[in-house]
């Protein structure tokens, strides 16, 4: 573990030392592959989490779909509500 931990101290050091743009390409070449893999891991783990709760996102055949109701024919938003003047001349 120690030697591990000397690699990444220097790694973090030479990281640190270096100019603000090689800098910036060294993190983002290391942590956007490495943040996709862990938002894939995380997304199929959570997906079986769920599959075996019994919360997944398939629909359920036997729920039977909505019958429609035929309503009254809406009221006009005019014909409900008077016109109001701003009151300014």
């Amino acid at each position: 573990m120690q030697r591990i931990a000397g690699w990444w101290d220097g790694f973090e050091l030479w990281v640190a030392g270096l100019p603000f743009i090689p800098q910036f390409l060294v993190v983002l070449i290391g942590m956007v592959p490495i943040s996709f893999a862990i938002a894939f891991v995380l997304d199929r783990a959570l997906r079986a989490i769920f599959r075996l709760l019994g919360r997944d996102d398939r629909i359920e055949p036997s729920i039977p779909a909505a019958v429609p109701v035929t309503a009254a024919p809406p009221v006009p938003v005019a014909a409900a509500r008077p016109t109001v003047g701003s009151g300014a001349r």
